[in-house]
């Protein structure tokens, strides 16, 4: 594990690290991205993030982007990243939303009919799933509740919710984050606070959470890419979703000082990442530096 605090990380990456590390970063051969806290907050990307996306390409790497947040569409995220300067595929992001379609799928084939807390964006992702929105309304009875990170929560909707949970419907939830990174003056709350307040009220706890920490959020990318776990490195700001899915992925996990997670909260955490940077683009430097070293042995 690389680790040092923050004073000694601002300093450089001239420091040695373990061979056993650099050979692990030799055999990078794709990145996991997670979005917010990572290679953009809120709605403003960082600087370092196109040249980190450059210096990766030209050393042969792939990449593709992963996010628990289930607020926006794959359409919506690709229109926001062109917006910011980066174009990337349909097949190039997955979100916690189409974890959670593709864990219905396959474990509940039957399930067709939804009671959706979630925004507009997340909702129309259902729906072209396959899958009907119902209304909120006591006749219109699910076969599910899924719920996601809403910013358009309503009072009305989080009682319809806890309604038919409290009736022992299957309860999915998207993700399991607290709160979501933001650069504006206040606190985001997240699927995973929205589902506190629906086990304060139901006495219930979702069925199934998708998303980050869940491995096979990583599955799905390594078939892609005919990829071993050694040959992917899972890259974000939370130690709880991204470094935990790392951990029982058997990937190489990057924690970034970037977002959500600082020094104080690492130190209180029982999981430890392989790597701990400022930002991404130290870790472009160190992925480079392991493979020059390499070629110039």
């Amino acid at each position: 594990m690389f680790y040092m605090d923050l004073a000694e990380i601002k300093k450089s990456l001239t420091e040695p690290i373990t061979e056993n590390l650099q050979e692990r970063l030799r055999r990078i051969r794709h990145l996991a991205l997670d979005m917010d806290g990572t290679i953009y907050t809120g709605g403003t990307l960082f600087s370092y993030t196109v040249p980190f996306l450059n210096r990766i390409k030209k050393l042969g790497i792939t990449y593709s982007f992963l996010t628990n947040n289930p607020s926006k569409s794959i359409n919506d995220y690709r229109t926001l990243l062109k917006e910011m300067g980066i174009s990337i595929k349909r097949e190039e992001i997955y979100t916690s939303s189409l974890a959670a379609i593709d864990f219905l799928k396959k474990n509940h084939p039957r399930v067709n009919r939804l009671f959706i807390l979630g925004t507009p964006s997340m909702i129309r992702e259902f729906e072209a799933a396959g899958y009907i929105s119902v209304h909120d309304h006591p006749n219109d009875v699910p076969d599910a509740v899924v719920v996601g990170f809403d910013k358009t929560l309503s009072y009305s909707r989080l009682c319809r919710a806890a309604w038919w949970i409290s009736k022992g419907l299957l309860y999915v939830a998207t993700n399991p984050d607290r709160v979501c990174p933001t650069d504006e003056p206040t606190i985001l709350v997240d699927c995973g606070s929205i589902c506190a307040s629906l086990e304060h009220a139901t006495g219930r706890n979702p069925d199934a959470v998708t998303g980050k920490p869940d491995p096979q959020m990583l599955d799905g990318i390594m078939q892609r890419y005919n990829l071993q776990p050694s040959q992917i490195a899972m890259i974000g700001d939370r130690i709880y979703t991204d470094i935990q899915m790392a951990i029982d992925a058997r990937a190489l996990g990057v924690l970034v000082l970037s977002g959500e997670t600082d020094l104080e909260i690492l130190q209180q955490s029982g999981l430890k990442p392989d790597i701990v940077v400022n930002d991404i683009s130290e870790l472009g430097q160190m992925i480079e530096e392991a493979i020059h070293n390499y070629r110039c042995v």
